[in-house]
């Protein structure tokens, strides 16, 4: 083992190295000596996977977020204060009672952040332009705090207490990373203790069997320790070890955790987590293809090609304008501002998103030349498109990421690709995204087997009524700091845009932790052609008696809204909110409702009576087809991080939001809406389509049928909550159905079984049709002439999927 350097031996050997390498911005130090091991090899490619290469330490923005880890070591060098139970004085991990209740989940984690915090410091001492690289003084504190940590706590006698994370993924990625930058630092006893801990608490048996905290992206995390580990301590049993329990989290699941064929990602059973934990599996799996690639163990399974599939099948419907939509993130919106840090954002939709895009492109080395070329465009568009928050300038982002992502930025050969549009379903997380010319939205629902919300590890507080049929939307060149700009903490949680809600009094954490609070529905989902669709909601509050019907019918330049049967018992009010719009802290957008300009003062409410259309500058419209009652405020609200994360920061923050909703009274028994939100429609726009009363056509609204037909477009949507008839349709059983007519003289009917459970389905249109041209299995007879009629066998094994027949008009 190579001993430690001197101070002045280190830079005397070091000198023209490293004048190459800033020239060249690889970081200092490391590498593979002759005769290397193959163990040798894997540990300097994931050095530089931590590190990053290709980037100069004295361009931007390298040479301020190099300096601002160098600031960052150092503070941590200076503060640390080895002592029994602490490794630096505000991080005391010395559990006076362990178990595994909350203030133990304290102590495991301050236990893992002092690992963290060596790892910061760590690559300071790698990375060139820190100010801190090489530093003799900085690496004996580094060396100093792994011995202490080991001898304190984290090591092969200990006993886990606090939060199993701790203990099996954050403690023993961040020793593992800070072992491989500083392995020629380390003893042979040192690295042997260091592999012990690991052993102790990430045993062979942690992958035993895909279950419980074993699945999905925790997986992932645990292979890495594996991997790293037998890296780290030259054991080739372990890292194919890792290698191989990577395998159960590539084939697609049908529940629970894991891929989903539609897209779907869900991590701890319940919870739609795509831009959260997924973006960890993402990332994670990128890391480890990548370092294993051309070695003994590189990764071989031919299922691994569903992980990049799932690139444009899973993350890209989600990803807008660099950001991943905050319905599939959990608990992580709660996460804006730290108690800690009060002057730094954590995370938000955008940074999250660019996380994502660095994930993609690392993952691209490992992919299809075509696959590569197409993602790094997709990567280049959006970094492009993102105005709100440029990724380059991101502040949580590492210097390796910044990396990846200059890299795309910067090469001339790669032409950014356009935002995707289309129609997307993700029935395995009663999910739903919008995406057209100009603008994007997303619906989130809930089921028997998606949760309302989740929370846990005191975050996520008030998350209750996500799940409630919230509808986000964002505009291709506004905004898109809607839900950004400290929405979380400051809008009324009562009323989220989209959500049908009791106006009950929920505590924090209502429902319990992880996802744990279902509602006991199963008609959740839709039918789309990848156009346009017909999605479906029955509602049942959390912790209430509410129950309701909504749908929506995603088209062209509109989404049309429809709630039917709302009714409940709680002794309250029940709202349908329509908007509820973030103006930011000062609220100054324009507001209009049929040609007239609404006060722009706070506060201002007022009751509009018979409101055709009504317009919020800068934003979009909406219309309210044969006039509505709705309530409008422009509210100042203040909130804190705090209030929804225990951990978030107690600054008082304020934002201005304009507010529409349906007021359906006390203990309502039949209340209903229909309006439609048209995203980016100007005041004239809006106003135009209020006045074409032709356009749309409401069907049905009520608790057996919702439907709509628009005739320009040639389109038919009704979601079947029972069977029966709307227009010119006829279902035998609960289903979802769109249709759209083509002015080519054919037609596209899309059917599916939202509830999983119809063994047989007959569907009737009645229009003249010649022939079917394409049908697919699960279609048993279809009778053409005078009308369509088709019927289905079991539908029940199809997962919600939607069912396309195309045929020929009569």
């Amino acid at each position: 083992m190579t001993r430690s350097w001197s101070r002045r031996s280190f830079l005397a050997t070091t000198a023209t190295a490293s004048l190459a390498a800033f020239a060249l911005g690889t970081p200092l130090f490391g590498g593979v000596a002759y005769g290397a091991t193959e163990h040798d090899t894997l540990r300097a490619k994931w050095r530089t996977l931590l590190l990053g290469s290709g980037f100069s330490p004295t361009t931007e923005p390298f040479k301020t977020k190099l300096a601002e880890l160098g600031t960052s070591a150092g503070g941590y060098r200076s503060t640390m204060a080895p002592a029994t139970g602490s490794l630096w004085p505000d991080l005391n991990f010395a559990d006076p009672e362990p178990d595994t209740d909350q203030d133990s989940f304290g102590y495991s984690g301050r236990m893992s952040d002092s690992y963290s915090r060596l790892l910061t410091m760590a690559q300071a001492f790698c990375q060139p332009g820190t100010g801190l690289t090489g530093d003799a003084t900085l690496k004996t504190a580094i060396l100093t705090g792994l011995d202490h940590l080991y001898a304190q706590v984290y090591n092969e006698n200990q006993t886990r207490f606090g939060n199993w994370y701790s203990w099996q993924i954050g403690a023993p990625q961040a020793l593992l990373d800070t072992c491989v930058l500083m392995y020629d630092h380390l003893s042979a006893t040192q690295i042997t203790n260091y592999c012990k801990a690991v052993d102790k608490f990430v045993p062979d048996s942690a992958v035993a069997s895909y279950t419980g905290t074993s699945t999905g992206a925790n997986r992932v995390d645990l292979c890495r320790v594996l991997i790293l580990r037998g890296i780290v301590g030259a054991n080739s049993a372990k890292i194919a070890l890792g290698r191989d329990a990577l395998s159960p989290v590539f084939p697609y699941v049908t529940s629970g955790d894991g891929l989903y064929a539609d897209g779907s990602f869900v991590q701890h059973t319940t919870v739609p987590y795509t831009g959260s934990y997924g973006s960890v599996l993402l990332g994670g799996l990128g890391m480890l293809f990548a370092v294993l690639a051309g070695s003994t163990w590189a990764v071989t399974d031919t299922k691994r090609q569903i992980v990049f599939d799932a690139v444009e099948n899973a993350w890209a419907p989600f990803v807008y304008n660099g950001l991943i939509m905050d319905n599939v993130a959990g608990r992580a919106i709660s996460r804006g501002i730290s108690a800690s840090d009060p002057k730094a954002v954590m995370a938000n939709d955008h940074l999250r998103g660019h996380s994502i895009l660095a994930s993609i492109v690392l993952l691209a080395e490992g992919a299809s030349a075509t696959e590569k070329a197409r993602w790094r465009g997709l990567v280049k568009g959006w970094m492009q498109r993102d105005y709100y928050s440029p990724p380059m300038q991101n502040p949580s982002m590492s210097v390796v990421g910044l990396s990846r992502l200059y890299g795309v930025a910067n090469d001339s050969a790669v032409a950014a690709i356009a935002e995707p549009t289309g129609h997307r379903l993700f029935s395995g997380m009663a999910r739903a995204t919008h995406r057209r010319p100009g603008w994007a939205a997303s619906i989130s629902m809930a089921n028997k087997r998606i949760t309302h919300y989740e929370t846990g590890n005191g975050e996520n507080l008030r998350g209750w009524h996500t799940g409630s049929g919230m509808l986000y939307w964002w505009g291709d060149t506004y905004a898109n700091g809607q839900y950004s700009d400290a929405f979380w903490p400051t809008v009324d949680p009562y009323r989220l845009p989209g959500i049908t809600a009791s106006r009950k009094v929920l505590a924090d954490a209502a429902g319990g932790d992880w996802g744990a609070s279902m509602p006991d529905v199963n008609w959740v989902g839709g039918a789309t052609d990848g156009q346009r669709a017909s999605v479906g909601q029955y509602l049942r509050g959390l912790q209430s008696t509410l129950m309701a019907k909504k749908s929506w019918f995603c088209l062209d330049d509109a989404i049309v809204c429809l709630g039917a049967n709302i009714q409940a018992t709680d002794n309250t009010t029940v709202e349908s909110t329509i908007e509820n719009r973030n103006l930011g802290p000062t609220g100054t957008s324009g507001f209009t409702v049929d040609g007239v300009v609404k006060p722009a003062t706070y506060p201002w409410s007022e009751t509009l009576t018979g409101a055709k259309w009504a317009h919020i500058a800068g934003h979009g419209g909406y219309v309210f087809p044969g006039g509505a009652t709705v309530k409008a405020l422009r509210d100042s609200r203040n909130g804190a991080w705090s209030d929804i994360n225990k951990g978030g920061s107690t600054t008082a923050l304020n934002r201005k939001y304009l507010t529409m909703y349906v007021d359906h009274g006390y203990n309502p028994t039949d209340g209903s809406y229909t309006y439609l939100l048209m995203p980016g429609a100007t005041a004239a726009q809006t106003s135009a389509r209020s006045a074409d009363t032709a356009w749309l056509q409401v069907l049905v609204n009520d608790d057996n049928q919702q439907g709509v037909r628009v005739p320009s477009l040639g389109f038919t949507g009704v979601n079947f909550w029972f069977g029966g008839t709307a227009g010119t349709l006829t279902a035998s059983a609960p289903c979802s159905v769109m249709i759209t007519e083509k002015s080519d003289g054919t037609a596209v009917v899309c059917v599916s079984d939202p509830m999983r459970m119809q063994t047989a389905l007959t569907l009737t249109w009645n229009r003249a049709v010649s022939s079917v041209t394409s049908k697919p299995a699960t279609v048993t007879s279809a009778t053409t002439g005078a009308q369509l009629k088709l019927v289905f066998g079991d539908l029940s094994g199809t997962a919600g999927a939607t069912q396309k027949i195309t045929v020929r008009l009569g």
